[in-house]
This record gives C-alpha cells, sequence and structure tokens, in this order.
C-alpha cells in the first residue's frame, strides 16, 4: 500500500488532559484508514472516540506521536483553518445549523471562506441539498424540518467543500431509530458516489454494521478491529463483548433479555446455551 492510498495516518498518537492527576484520553494509537473507507469507532464513553475525532480534525493537538491527513502531518500545518475547511467535512450528534439562516444559506456556509462568487456558493448547495433529497426544502429554516432532514442539511454541509475526510461524532444519536437509518443509508450512499472517507463515531450497533470496519476502542487505545462482511456476525460480536454476553459465556446469572429465559436454577436454558454456543462461534 503505498501513501497516496492512505486518507489517515496516526502514530503512536496520546493525547493527555490535567496538570494534576493525567488523563490519558489517547494512549499510543496507530492506524491507517484508506481513501473511500467507511469506517466507524465504537467504544464505552469515556474509551477515546471523540478525542480522536478532534485530533484528526485538527480540533485538537496531540501531547505526542503523528496524525497525518493526506500526508500532512497536523502539527506542521500552517493554517489549520484553511486545511480544515478544504479537506475535512464535519457532521456532529446536534446538527449545529444556525437557526435564523435557511437550509440553503447554511449549507452556504463553508464556502465563504473560499474564492467563489455568490452564485457559485448558491448553485454548489442546491446542488448537494438535491443530492441529499431536500431540493425541496431549499428555503426552509431548521424549525421547519424535522430532525432528520436537519441532520440531512448538516450531511450536504460536510460534504459541499468537496471534501476528502468526514468525521461524524454522533450522527444518529439524537434521532429515532427511522431517521437514525435514513442518516446512515445516506451516508452510505455518499460514501459509494463520491469516494469520500467516512470516519463514524457511534455507540449504536445497527450503525457500526453498516461500515466496513469497526475499530473498537478502550482506555485510549484500539482494542480490537472487525472488518464487517456479515452484518449478522457483527451483531453477534457485539453481544459477545457486552455484559450480556460475558455472562451468557461465563455463565454468570446476573443478566437476561426481556421474555427470554437465559437461566434457570443458577444453570443456563435450551435457549441460553443455543445463544452461548452462537457466540463462541464468533
Amino acid at each position: 500500500m503505498t501513501g497516496n492510498d492512505l486518507i489517515v495516518e496516526t502514530y503512536d498518537l496520546t493525547k493527555i488532559y490535567g496538570d494534576g492527576e493525567e488523563i490519558r484520553a489517547l494512549d499510543g494509537v496507530s492506524l491507517t484508514i484508506k481513501r473511500g473507507e467507511f469506517v466507524s469507532v465504537m467504544g464505552p464513553s469515556g474509551s477515546g472516540k471523540s478525542t480522536l475525532l478532534y485530533v484528526l480534525g485538527a480540533l485538537a493537538r496531540p501531547t505526542s506521536g503523528q496524525a497525518l491527513i493526506n500526508g500532512q502531518n497536523l502539527t506542521e500545518v500552517k493554517d489549520l483553518d484553511r486545511f480544515r475547511n478544504e479537506t475535512i467535512g464535519f457532521i456532529f450528534q446536534l446538527h449545529n445549523l444556525i437557526p435564523t439562516m435557511t437550509a440553503l444559506e447554511n449549507v452556504e456556509v463553508p464556502l465563504h471562506e473560499q474564492k467563489m462568487s455568490v452564485k457559485e456558493r448558491r448553485q454548489r448547495s442546491r446542488e448537494v441539498l438535491e443530492l441529499v433529497g431536500l431540493g425541496d426544502r431549499l428555503t426552509h429554516l431548521p424549525n421547519q424540518l424535522s430532525g432528520g432532514q436537519c441532520q440531512r442539511v448538516a450531511v450536504a454541509r460536510s460534504l459541499v467543500n468537496q471534501p476528502s475526510l468526514v468525521l461524524a461524532d454522533e450522527p444518529t444519536g439524537e434521532l429515532d431509530s427511522v431517521s437514525s437509518k435514513e442518516t446512515i443509508d445516506l451516508m452510505h450512499e455518499m460514501n459509494r458516489r463520491l469516494s469520500t472517507t467516512f470516519i463514524i463515531v457511534t455507540h449504536d450497533p445497527a450503525v457500526a454494521r453498516r461500515t466496513e470496519r469497526v475499530l473498537i476502542m478502550g482506555d485510549g487505545r484500539i482494542v480490537r478491529e472487525d472488518i464487517v462482511t456479515d452484518p449478522y456476525a457483527e451483531d453477534l460480536r457485539m453481544l459477545k463483548a457486552s455484559p450480556l454476553g460475558k455472562a451468557v459465556l461465563e455463565g454468570r446469572e446476573e443478566l437476561a433479555l426481556d421474555d427470554v429465559t437465559l437461566f434457570q436454577d443458577g444453570q443456563l436454558t435450551e435457549a441460553g446455551g443455543l445463544l452461548r454456543e452462537l457466540l463462541e462461534q464468533v
């Protein structure tokens, strides 16, 4: 693999917070992500997921180690604002739309740093909103849109500068299940159609299994990496790593599923035994 094949490279990346007791939000993270990949990052709260995203987005500086985007070492980039504007798109859990601006005007915001005429900005923004299915909502304010539609506007805004990389931090965290599925479907479609690399931080296994690769973080490190070839198998891997999965594998009668008896008289039931057999296969 050549350097040109990679959009993200990190080497022993460390981020420490605190002047007294140190908090190692990142602890020696090394990873590579190829151009056009669709990747998710999972892990419990405090595992370093969002910190990794902020460092890759040049929103936080690492304490040590290196982070390269498009082959450029972020610690050596002189104008980080311009670099972010030209290279990286962001999607956040809260869409962060400006409430007094229309959908079209919100998407235009990143283009104000570009040397473009008003007409060119409007045309580019209109095209991207049409691409995400909101061509009929150009003049709507955020409070006139549903939560899912607002997040579509946020996706359009992240893509309007034609970035090489889009970083999404819990993009479905505030959405209902239907809007969540629509949002991840949209990002997946944009990844395929535009060959834009996506890195998505999520707590939702349903989101993670739609990606191609899942990076599992714990205590500031990448502790596991799963290639998603079979969403069903990925669901089982997620369950295996959960408290319930661990209880079943270890035969501990601490947790149960609603309406399903996994333990009885201190022993796994037939259903519990079948579940353990499935978990042992992944």
